[in-house]
């Protein structure tokens, strides 16, 4: 039995022309053509207020039709798809950045809302989404009464 000595670096070069061999393979394609494929979420923001909670979510290029908001239990779940924008005959892509394609976003708010009342409006590149609190969730104040002790 002969005795073998284990090099680590030997197993992190080969991972490297592994990984730089993948890169490679993906960057070749950049320029060619717009990646349509892309998953992507858009950013969104949730706030609350004493009557209701406010979703916000940035959904820049997306056409307001493409849009689906469902509202199912405490569930909110947003849909869409962006686009890709057809380059016009002469031109060609240099550069692909923004991801393109459906997304889902869902959200679980953990308090009941008046689904009849929920409206959305969209407004330069952003989705609000307006969800009043059910009146057994509003806040309400309660009254102390304080009693003398008997002495």
């Amino acid at each position: 039995m002969s005795l073998v000595r284990w090099d680590p670096f030997a197993d992190m070069a080969q991972l490297r022309e592994q990984m730089n061999r993948l890169f490679e393979q993906s960057l070749s394609r950049v320029g060619t053509e717009p990646t349509a494929t892309s998953t992507w979420a858009p950013a969104v923001d949730i706030l609350e207020t004493e009557n209701e909670l406010i979703l916000r979510a940035e959904l820049p290029g997306v056409n307001p039709d493409d849009i689906t908001i469902r509202m199912e239990g405490e569930t909110l779940t947003l849909r869409g798809d962006r686009r890709v924008e057809k380059a016009e005959k002469d031109w060609q892509y240099v550069r692909v950045e923004r991801a393109y394609g459906t997304f889902q976003r869902s959200f679980t708010l953990g308090l009941r809302v008046q689904q009849d009342q929920i409206h959305a409006t969209y407004r330069d590149g952003v989705l609000e989404v307006i969800l009043p609190k059910a009146e057994e969730v509003k806040p309400r104040q309660i009254k102390v009464n304080v009693e003398r002790a008997l002495t």
